[in-house]
């Protein structure tokens, strides 16, 4: 079978030594450990090779891939160099996340940046998320992110991996897009000492409304757990801190819900020249 320009043998046992690798990507200590992640979905991948991603392995199940465009993004990723996988239909199924997979995903390189790569300008907009711990949140926060033209995440403490499988499939592509940075509250409250950033973060108890603040300059934006919202040390980084009205019986918002909003004000504001 000729993917590209290269003959290949395909695989036909679930037990092959690298589709089992493949499927230990699932869990995030090999992740860790590997620095590599799994994406799945002609869509996504493509995403990623628009977006300078670093691809380890193309893995492909020609049975399953009907789409032109698809066979076309192939054959010019493996005439490029790109190592593939060709799969039987069966073995794509044991490492695939979707019920009907269409034959198309591709293990990848994890990036990471550290606090002293950031550079700030004017329109410098960056989420900082403590100890978040569901990644379909994290997922989706970042998929906003991207859409008003955030830099990116800055992942403070425990909070869980951007690359778990479902908070790359909730960041539609944004994963590739966003700047990803770790850090520990100590490490965070030294840089923001010595920049000129706005620090902006939420409380429940916080007088003055999201509306009724202003967002001036390079903004970094800290959002709490979906617990215990922001701890005290991180509160005292911030300057505003705001709150979001509430008129029914909930006593909070969903932490993806409550960073969008947050998001679409500092966004609107900018819009509207402040």
């Amino acid at each position: 079978m000729t993917v590209g320009n290269v003959s290949r043998e395909q695989i036909s046992s679930k037990n092959n030594a690298q589709i089992k690798q493949i499927r230990k990507l699932r869990g995030r200590a090999e992740r860790d450990q590997r620095g590599l992640f799994y994406v799945e979905g002609i869509r996504q991948v493509a995403e990623a090779i628009q977006l300078g991603a670093e691809i380890e392995t193309l893995i492909v199940a020609p049975e399953l891939l009907r789409s032109e465009f698809a066979h076309d993004l192939v054959e010019r990723e493996t005439a490029g160099g790109s190592d593939s996988l060709l799969v039987s239909a069966d073995v794509f199924q044991t490492i695939s996340e979707r019920e009907h997979p269409h034959g198309l995903s591709a293990v990848m390189r994890q990036r990471w940046e550290s606090l002293a790569e950031i550079t700030l300008t004017s329109q410098s907009l960056w989420i900082g998320l403590d100890a978040v711990a569901d990644p379909g949140n994290l997922g989706t926060i970042l998929r906003t992110a991207d859409a008003v033209g955030a830099d990116g995440a800055i992942l403070i403490g425990k909070t869980t991996d951007p690359y778990d499988p479902s908070a790359v499939r909730a960041s539609m592509g944004a994963i590739f897009s966003q700047r990803l940075v770790r850090a520990s509250n100590e490490d965070l409250t030294d840089w923001v000492e010595e920049q000129a950033v706005q620090v902006v973060g939420t409380s429940p108890d916080a007088p003055l409304d999201y509306q009724a603040a202003r967002y001036d300059g390079p903004i970094l934006l800290l959002m709490g757990s979906e617990r215990h919202g922001l701890p005290p040390e991180l509160i005292a980084l911030c300057d505003p801190l705001v709150s979001l009205p509430m008129a029914g019986r909930s006593d909070s918002l969903n932490l993806s819900v409550a960073t969008g909003v947050m998001l679409y004000e500092i966004f609107n504001q900018r819009r509207r020249g402040g």
